[in-house]
């Protein structure tokens, strides 16, 4: 179509017309979704009605959750300490063990600080050999709405706010993480300032795991670098938020594909949350927010249903405790033989997933 630079109110009219009909035959053709971490497709429309979920009945999501490893390189007469993580069952995600399949008898442990759950077990080998080790889970995953108003209110203890409120090893207080907020006129309302705390990290750090350091989740190295994986981002933001007077807590577990119904997974996701006295606990995934521009108002106060969680916190002790130091993080088995770590290249590790299909009912 030849279009002059003056165009008649029928001629435009007649344009409209015509590219809305292409656009209209553009998206019924295509029905391809992005592959994405947390598996939400990143158009606008998609994210418009994503982040407009508020006041709607959450999504949920039922699955068989396979976690699986092997210890390699073992000799007979090896002390072999195992732990394992376990997935909590709360309101936002329902666990329960199906099946189990260990090399001893395991014992069911919870430690005291972030009630993390695990299974730990002792073994020695009778010859050089590898241990295979595998627990499978029925679980249902609920997307959070942290901002919904009808989402019952949490409480939190002086202990909690204590230790949600302290340093780790790898989230300081201060120095060059807190230096980020200078400048700023920061708000007084715990909320408006947590969401002001979540746009400088994504502003400040991309997606970008390129560089070596990434992953340990050092609110100083991302800092620096202003690159890094879910574990830095948030890092950076518990930091920040706690410097600030906000409880804030480290989540990990695992991203499931919205478009898959199975498959094996990678590698960790991780989020965290932040506590406002009057209102609880409020979700941020801001790596996802990171990757997906079109996503951020929704990451912040909510958490899709394609995930699972195992546990919470960071500078674990676990029960019984291990000769290591404090673990950063408890996703992987934590091994020890011989009072000493077990090399993570000779844990092999294999966790999958699977869609429950709900059985046909067939009358007799």
């Amino acid at each position: 179509m030849n279009l002059t630079k003056h165009i008649s109110l029928d001629d435009a009219m007649i344009r409209l017309f015509l590219v809305g009909a292409v656009a209209f035959s553009c998206a019924a053709c295509s029905s391809n979704a992005e592959p994405i971490a947390d598996a939400v497709k990143s158009d606008k429309s998609s994210a418009k009605s994503k982040s407009d979920r508020t006041g709607q009945k959450p999504k949920s999501r039922s699955f068989r959750f396979h976690y699986r490893f092997s210890v390699a390189g073992l000799s007979a007469g090896d002390n072999v300490r195992v732990w394992i993580p376990v997935p909590p069952s709360n309101r936002d995600q329902t666990a329960v063990e199906i099946s189990r399949d260990l090399p001893a008898g395991a014992t069911p442990a919870t430690e005291p600080v972030h009630g993390n759950r695990m299974l730990y077990l002792e073994t020695t080998p009778s010859g050089s050999e590898t241990l295979e080790f595998r627990v499978s889970y029925r679980v249902t995953r609920n997307e959070v709405q942290g901002l919904d108003e009808r989402r019952s209110r949490d409480a939190i203890s002086a202990a909690q706010r204590r230790t949600y409120l302290a340093a780790n090893a790898n989230v300081p207080l201060g120095g060059r993480p807190v230096a980020l907020l200078d400048g700023i006129m920061l708000h007084a309302e715990r909320l408006k300032l947590a969401r002001q705390l979540y746009d400088r990290v994504d502003d400040h750090v991309s997606y970008d795991k390129s560089q070596p350091g990434f992953g340990r989740g050092d609110a100083v190295w991302v800092c620096d670098s202003r690159r890094g994986n879910c574990s830095d981002f948030h890092s950076l933001f518990i930091s920040l938020a706690r410097s600030k007077g906000i409880p804030a807590r480290f989540e990990i577990g695992f991203a499931l594909p919205g478009n898959a119904e199975q498959g094996p997974l990678a590698g960790y996701h991780c989020w965290a949350y932040f506590f406002v006295d009057g209102r609880g606990w409020v979700p941020v995934d801001i790596s996802e927010a990171d990757k997906q521009p079109a996503m951020k108002d929704y990451y912040f106060g909510n958490l899709t249903e394609h995930r699972v969680a195992f546990s919470t916190g960071r500078d674990l002790v676990l029960v019984p405790p291990q000769a290591a130091e404090p673990l950063n993080f408890f996703i992987d088995p934590h091994v020890e033989v011989n009072g000493k770590p077990w090399p993570t290249g000779r844990i092999g590790r294999r966790y999958s997933f699977e869609k429950i299909r709900r059985e046909s009912r067939h009358t007799p």
